[in-house]
Order: structure tokens, then C-alpha cells, then sequence
């Protein structure tokens, strides 16, 4: 166990966002985020009751809503599990968010505020990814944006790949401190920016008590159960594809044998008995 929490973990990251007293560190993350965009001058947290209502909700989603100095709502959502349908998932979530706005009677007029989905990915959707994408609704030819109320922005964590002293921007040191934080022995940026000194005491394992400590250690231990089953899941994968390149490898030779031997005259039966392949496939070529 490193000197600071692992933010990936379900227990992890709702300690560093997702307690009123560290609800600075998420707002000061968001402005980073949207810096040049939007001002967050506020966050809550949804309650067990405002919860989303379809099942398993509450282990898949995680919702903060923030306000900004307009008057916008932001939805954050922390998902670091690839699974089936992300995309469709998280579009989801972020629909649910703006339909949950709704009033009744004749007087609201759908004056819906702004919804952004901000998902943090600790996995790849696709080979080749940016780190940062960001979803808008815009016309498909123009390119103009058609409506900006709702914004999906996804984060690819195994993109990033700079170092500490190569990080930029207050948004770039975030995400190197967030990938790094289970194996840095301090914590990086502390003069540059007082968040990063509240980060080291919240983030600190040693702060822990003993309850919290516990939560922790079985946070982590299903967190890293979950990636070796990833992993396992790859190789898996990785040997299927290697068994059937093999194969595929020697029905291709047999079909060049059979070319040859068909050539040759040879009996089709014998050519069949000699390369495995039917007597169809054989007089096709």
C-alpha cells in the first residue's frame, strides 16, 4: 500500500471528491476542467434519495451536481470500469440528469439548465484514442453547435503520458497526481498551488483511522482483483487470436497443397485424405 490513496479506487476517489469538507479540491479540479468556460462556484451531492432509480445504479454511478456562476448545472460522473455500452451508458445517465429537471403543471416551459457528464476512464473505449474528447450536439455538416445543454467530456487516463515537469497546465498537473498518486512519495505542485497541500492531507494513508483504513484496504483489494481479471481477460483473448492465426495459417497451407497436387492429377480423394479438406472445397479451387 502506497503513501497515498489510489483514486481509482470506488473508496478512494469518493474520499478526495466526495465529502463536504474536500468538496474544494472537485471544484477547483472542474474549473481546471472547463478553465476558460465555466466558473463552478458550488457543489452538492446527491443523497440516497435522489439517487438514480434502475438497477445497480448505486455501484456504476457516482453524481455530483455543481453549480456555476450562471446558473448551469454540472453532472459529474466517476466510472473506471470498461464495460459493454459505455458510451450508451454514460449517455444515459446524462439524459436521466437532464430529465430530472422536469416540472409539472403548464407554467415550466422546459428551462432546463446545462448538464455535463465528466467521465474519468482508466481504460481505452477504442486502440486509437485522444485523451480528452468532448461531445457536443452540433449540426453534422456545419459543425455548429445546435443546442448547449448537455456535454459529455471523457477523460482516457492511459493516454496521458507526461511527466511531472512536463505538465503545462493546472488541468495537466491534476491528471498526473490523479495516475501517479498511489506510487508518489510526495505530493507533487504543493507551491505552485495550495489544493495540491489539502490533497496531501486528505489523500494521506496515514490519516486514516481504523474503520477507514479497513474500507480502504478492501476498496483496493477489489480494485486490483478487478484488473487482473482484465488482464487475465486479455491473454485470453491474445491466445485465441494466436490459435486462430495458427489455424488459419495451415488451412491456407493446405489449400496451396492441394492447388499443387490438383495440378499434378492427383485423385481428388487422395488429395483430400492428404490435406483434410472436403472434396467441395477441393474442386472449387
Amino acid at each position: 500500500m502506497g503513501r497515498f490513496i489510489n483514486p481509482f479506487t470506488d473508496y478512494g476517489f469518493k474520499k478526495i471528491f466526495g465529502q463536504e469538507i474536500s468538496k474544494d479540491l472537485l471544484i477547483d479540479f472542474l474549473n481546471d476542467l472547463l478553465e476558460g468556460e465555466r466558473v463552478i462556484v458550488d457543489l452538492s451531492f446527491l443523497n440516497n434519495e435522489q439517487l438514480p432509480e434502475w438497477e445497480d445504479a448505486r455501484a456504476l454511478i457516482y453524481d455530483i451536481y455543481c453549480t456555476t456562476d450562471t446558473g448551469e448545472k454540472i453532472l459529474v460522473e466517476m466510472q473506471n470500469k470498461s464495460q459493454a455500452f459505455f458510451k450508451e451508458r454514460a449517455l444515459f445517465y446524462l439524459s436521466h440528469a437532464v430529465a430530472r429537471q422536469g416540472q409539472k403543471g403548464d407554467i415550466w416551459k422546459f428551462d432546463i439548465k446545462a448538464v455535463y457528464g465528466v467521465f474519468f476512464m482508466n481504460f481505452l473505449l477504442k486502440d486509437e484514442m485522444k485523451f480528452r474528447t468532448d461531445v457536443i450536439l452540433a449540426d453534422r455538416d456545419t459543425g455548429e453547435l445546435f443546442c448547449d445543454k448537455m456535454r459529455q467530456i471523457f477523460l482516457a487516463l492511459p493516454v496521458f503520458k507526461k511527466e511531472e515537469s512536463e505538465c503545462e497546465t493546472d488541468f495537466e498537473r491534476w491528471i498526473y497526481t490523479l495516475k501517479n498518486m498511489e506510487t508518489l512519495q510526495r505530493m507533487p505542485f504543493k507551491a505552485r498551488k495550495a489544493v495540491f497541500e489539502k490533497l496531501e492531507e486528505i489523500a494521506d494513508v496515514a490519516s486514516l483511522n481504523e474503520e477507514e483504513h479497513e474500507l480502504y484496504w478492501k476498496s483496493i483489494n477489489a480494485y486490483r482483483t478487478y484488473l487482473c481479471v482484465q488482464e487475465a481477460s486479455k491473454e485470453e483473448g491474445r491466445e485465441e487470436g494466436r490459435k486462430e492465426g495458427r489455424e488459419e495459417g495451415r488451412e491456407e497451407k493446405a489449400y496451396a497443397i492441394a492447388r499443387t497436387m490438383k495440378s499434378d492429377n492427383i485423385p481428388l480423394e487422395m488429395i483430400a485424405k492428404y490435406t483434410g479438406l472436403s472434396i467441395e472445397a477441393i474442386t472449387a479451387l
